[in-house]
């Protein structure tokens, strides 16, 4: 009796996105469970997003062979991709719409484009990090599975796949030090935070303290301006997965530049709000020098010293800390736009440095600027940019 109905699973990633990216499908019988085919191709030096869509691609082309006429129920882990082939998302970023366009031309069985959690995908994520692991130990591309057809074992190009980047092998210099130089297949794939800050408000341009508990402004049409362009300038440079910002309305308001460009939702975390200022907020730093000459300078002397009424630095470090750790466990392997403030970025910094709780005074953070930080799921941090300011 022939299949009538069949489920794609497919899957995606690169370690480093971009970096040594493969992608995983296979079909299984609805009715049944039985899996039909598989494949599982390693595409060079790619995005997150390019490979999960590579993946889709592969699954299609497998149901079309092995069930030819069923009718198709696609399951993903990216919420991106069947977003957008469901036609709720746009799709913005000129390397996907040839990707988008493939998959379109082979989906007239698909009847439902269905997110599942990663957790239940990981059948075509093994099938994926089964290639990459296969070219990490042969320094070649790599394909595997049932349904592997000789003819197109070879990598096809996608807008911004690149040759394959060969891994370093386990025990070398550079996985002996992992702060040495490029980080390979066998350290996983990285997470990555894009660190926002706000554009420019009223107070920010009067040069006021301004945090929790606060005033709360908006954005000005200057920092409106810097928003657009901060948020045109990640698109360019990054496949988001999701978007993590403050509760405050600066914040709410910049991350909505980053929604727009990217068609993702705005999730929203406590953890990166600004510090809170207390008595100090809505004050300039000359006024409160003149108020509370002795507090201000216990609180510039100590990272322990709170304002008053307010938190201290230390305070607002844990805080972070445990923002890091939640968008680490909830988005791992994936590219998250984190919108937020001078403090929390200054201290995320700080965590990937590892450095003292004085370096926040050393550096600084320009409105509307972007920092990008990569942790490795071994704990390993890599500082990728500081305060880029879009022009």
């Amino acid at each position: 009796m022939s299949t009538t109905r069949v489920v794609v699973e497919a899957d995606g990633g690169s370690r480093g996105n971009p970096g040594p990216a493969s992608y995983g499908a296979l079909v299984r019988d609805a009715d049944t469970g039985e899996v039909i085919a598989t494949r599982g191709e390693t595409i060079g030096t790619a995005t997150n997003n390019v490979a999960e869509y590579r993946g889709l691609i592969a699954g299609l082309e497998l149901a079309a062979e092995h069930a030819p006429g069923a009718d198709v129920e696609v399951r993903m882990d990216s919420k991106l991709v069947v977003e957008q082939m469901a036609g709720r998302w746009k799709v913005k970023h000129l390397s996907m719409q040839p990707l988008a366009a493939q998959a379109r031309e082979l989906a007239g069985a698909v009847t439902d484009w269905t997110w599942v959690p990663r957790e239940r995908n990981a059948a075509a994520d093994a099938l994926a990090n089964e290639a990459l692991d296969a070219q990490a130990r042969t320094g070649k591309p790599a394909v595997v599975g049932t349904g592997v057809r000789q003819e197109t074992s070879a990598p096809r190009p996608a807008d911004d796949v690149t040759a394959p980047v060969d891994a370093p092998a386990a025990g070398g210099a550079k996985d002996t030090n992992p702060l040495l130089g490029w980080r390979g297949d066998v350290h996983g794939r990285p997470t990555t935070l894009v660190l926002l800050r706000h554009g420019v408000t009223a107070n920010t341009q009067r040069k006021l303290f301004c945090g929790r508990g606060g005033s709360d402004p908006g954005l000005v049409a200057e920092g409106e301006s810097q928003a657009a362009r901060a948020a045109a300038w990640i698109a360019r440079h990054h496949d988001v997965d999701a978007i993590v910002a403050s509760p405050l309305r600066r914040t709410q308001e910049t991350a909505g530049f980053v929604a727009r460009e990217t068609g993702l939702e705005v999730a929203v975390d406590d953890g990166v709000e600004e510090a809170a200022f207390g008595d100090w907020d809505g004050h300039g730093f000359g006024d409160i020098m003149e108020r509370w000459p002795e507090e201000m300078s216990a609180w510039l002397a100590s990272t322990s010293v709170a304002p008053p009424g307010g938190e201290s630095f230390d305070e607002v470090q844990e805080r972070v800390r445990e923002a890091r750790d939640r968008i680490l466990a909830d988005h791992a392997g994936e590219t998250v736009v984190v919108v937020s403030h001078v403090t929390p970025i200054k201290l995320m910094t700080r965590l990937a440095l590892d450095g003292p709780m004085s370096i926040i005074h050393r550096m600084e953070l320009a409105p509307a600027s972007i920092t990008t930080i990569a942790w490795w799921p071994d704990g390993t941090p890599s500082l990728r940019g500081f305060s880029i300011v879009p022009e």
